[in-house]
């Protein structure tokens, strides 16, 4: 039996002993949108509600909307749990005396084929797969640079924490994700790269942004862009790609909390930079004008009113085909769908979100925004849609809305 996330807001209200005029008081909630949740007359609401429902309860973003924290296939070696255990490994506590991998560590070239190879399964939304083999990546790196104590090792253990910290907030685990963070900044520091200290404090700003604190994820990567801003007669293509990435960071929060023009400028920056560098692949990631303009489309999604014409507007300017990673344009097709349900184009919507499914089926799974779409969709329906509801059943919405 699904949970609405009506049942969900009621359960936890009722746990705090707290009526719907307080929960209206504290979050900032019309008590008319939380008696309609709580009454199942609404099944959805703006990502602004539920954070200020979800703050006014004391609870995670994630157990709001039911986020799934689960992979689709169970691993006979590893899973999210063997991964929870790698980053929060007790033997890495000072004070702690750990028990040494006894196994040989790979060599240096051996180990930054392997995080290569893992940072590709993350872009192609093998999210199962990588969870099956990113513990065993982790130990492995721990082992590597206790043998070498390279600065190349060093780098290739921040990129794996990074994985971490990726792949443990995709599945619904925030928690994790920051101490995955924590490790990928102290590995950066041994690693003697500032830039690739950039791209952890990136990392961190999606994980604050996914934790619904938002103007903290704006301020440190504002902070850490101005840092790093490179002097651009000089800049080389990997400062201006991390530059460019810190930009977009901050854009994402300060949209949400509908600063929409300093949202504008911060890409209009980051456009710039795209431009001047040309497309970039540098520390797990890429960088390119493409990359800047699909974030133009989530952020006039964001706030309180997106603003869905503008979004479909910028998705005029990008080209699906020059985006590189699979995963990217997964997420940049699911923002342009939400772009056509605003604007009444249901069909338009509810195609796009299936060319989604049929590509990226797990990665999909993981997606409220998705599911957001598609719960909106069924609560306006004039007539039954067998297509909309078996894909409403499959992200895990309530097809008997």
């Amino acid at each position: 039996m699904n949970t609405s996330m009506g049942d969900r807001v009621r359960a936890l209200r009722e746990f705090r002993d707290i009526t719907q005029d307080e929960l209206a008081r504290r979050s900032g909630v019309s008590v008319d949108t939380i008696r309609k949740l709580e009454q199942g007359v609404r099944e959805s609401a703006r990502i602004n509600t539920l954070r200020g429902l979800a703050r006014a309860l004391d609870v995670q973003l994630e157990r709001l909307v039911g986020q799934p924290t689960v992979t689709r296939r169970l691993a006979d070696d590893g899973g999210l749990l063997a991964l929870r255990d790698a980053i929060q490994d007790p033997g890495s506590l000072p004070g702690v005396l750990g028990d040494d991998d006894l196994e040989d560590p790979p060599g240096p070239a051996e180990w930054a084929q392997q995080v290569r190879a893992s940072t590709a399964t993350y872009w192609t939304g093998g999210y199962s797969e990588l969870a099956a083999t990113l513990p065993g990546l982790l130990r492995d790196g721990r082992a590597a640079a206790r043998r070498h104590d390279s600065e190349s090792v060093w780098t290739h253990l921040a990129l794996a924490y990074q994985l971490a910290a990726s792949l443990s907030t995709q599945s619904g685990h925030p928690d994790w994700a920051y101490t995955a963070v924590e490790k990928q900044l102290a590995a950066a520091a041994r690693a003697s790269d500032p830039l690739l200290e950039g791209m952890g404090v990136s990392t961190l700003s999606w994980v604050l942004l996914r934790q619904g604190r938002w103007e903290q994820a704006r301020d440190i990567a504002e902070r850490k862009a101005d840092a790093l801003e490179p002097p651009r007669r000089r800049a080389t293509a990997d400062q201006l790609a991390v530059y460019g990435n810190l930009l977009i960071a901050a854009a994402t929060p300060a949209a949400r909390a509908d600063h929409h023009d300093d949202a504008v400028q911060l890409l209009r920056l980051a456009e710039s930079a795209a431009v001047q560098s040309g497309p970039v692949r540098a520390y797990g990631t890429v960088f390119s004008p493409t990359d800047v303009r699909t974030q133009q489309v989530n952020v006039a999604l964001a706030g309180a009113e997106g603003r869905p014409d503008v979004a479909l507007t910028a998705a005029a300017a990008v080209d699906l085909g020059s985006i590189s990673r699979p995963v990217h344009s997964a997420s940049y097709r699911v923002d342009v769908a939400q772009a056509r349900y605003q604007t009444g184009d249901n069909a338009g919507a509810l195609e796009l979100l299936l060319e989604v499914e049929a590509d990226q089926p797990e990665w999909i799974r993981f997606q409220t925004g998705a599911a957001a779409t598609v719960r909106e969709m069924l609560e306006a329906e004039r007539r039954r849609n067998s297509t909309l509801r078996g894909l409403a059943s499959r992200l895990g919405v309530d097809p008997a809305l």
